[in-house]
């Protein structure tokens, strides 16, 4: 059995014995035996920006104050040019509040919602698809030797989904190199808390790409885009309108990665076929996961 990549090559890694993040709780299996397993948790975040409430997501709790950050940035409420005061996280109240030097009013915006296909039901707000507008990604080339060895590393990394399920991950990665990987019981959780990590941080979006285990629904296009990020990559399928978006922007979409398969529907011209698929391991089908004692 392959042992797991070294996680010091991570910025951020997934800790998926963190105490907070799932619970043990007794069942009975297929042949009727007591057993029992750990499931995530969720909790409620209720996300300020200065006085006003914006929303409450569901989460596991993790880098809240990543995720308010990169939940506003996406939704464009937090400009590229304000000044982020701070941001204020209470554990006891579950709230975050970012504060910022410019005064905010979103209540027009926020009476125009649309329910997405996430899991845990993910929220955006109407005018999201208008910020598309202009939105050209940079051309960035991806070789496929990367796509190969991103699968195979992050894959194999120690985390909630391979050790609990009902989870979902995403990865900010720069060439080969997974960069911060973050999971969430909906995807658009994980991918906010990248964005926010990028906001704080200041990190360009330029030379990277997005790696998530979900599907490439319309959102996660969108997202992507919006943040500037060239390349989306997952292990599972595709929506037809996130094809049509990615197209629209210049996103590179690949999708069902798993062993030497992909299929790439959006930014063919821009993959570099610098490896031989025949010489990649197919990837072995995962063992059950293991319950807790």
């Amino acid at each position: 059995m392959a042992k797991p990549p070294d996680q010091s090559e991570y910025l951020i890694a997934p800790d998926p014995q963190a105490p907070r993040l799932t619970r043990a709780v007794r069942g009975v299996d297929h042949d009727g035996l007591e057993t029992t397993i750990r499931v995530v948790e969720e909790r409620p975040l209720t996300i300020y920006l200065n006085s006003q409430e914006i929303v409450t997501a569901m989460t596991i709790g993790d880098y809240p104050e990543y995720l308010a950050l990169g939940f506003l940035r996406n939704q464009r409420m937090l400009r590229d040019d304000d000044q982020i005061e701070r941001v204020d996280y209470d554990e006891e109240l579950e709230t975050v509040v970012v504060r910022t030097k410019r005064k905010t009013d979103y209540e027009d915006k926020m009476r125009r919602k649309t329910r997405t296909s996430g899991c845990a039901v993910g929220t955006v707000f109407g005018d999201m698809m208008e910020g598309l507008e202009g939105v050209k990604l940079p051309q960035t080339q991806v070789r496929t030797s990367w796509l190969y060895a991103l699968s195979s590393k992050i894959n194999r990394t120690p985390s909630l989904y391979l050790d609990a399920g009902a989870i979902h991950g995403t990865v900010l990665c720069q060439g080969d190199r997974p960069l911060v990987y973050m999971e969430d019981v909906g995807r658009h959780n994980a991918v906010d808390k990248i964005a926010g990590w990028m906001l704080s941080e200041g990190i360009s979006a330029d030379d990277k790409i997005l790696y998530t285990t979900g599907r490439l629904t319309s959102e996660m296009v969108i997202k992507t885009a919006m943040m500037g990020i060239p390349v989306l990559a997952s292990r599972s399928g595709f929506t037809a309108w996130g094809v049509e978006i990615a197209e629209q922007t210049g996103l590179t979409l690949i999708g069902r990665m798993k062993g030497r398969r992909f299929i790439c529907l959006s930014g063919e011209d821009r993959l570099i076929r610098d490896a031989d698929p025949s010489l990649i391991a197919e990837e072995p089908k995962r063992a059950g996961r293991k319950g807790a004692a």
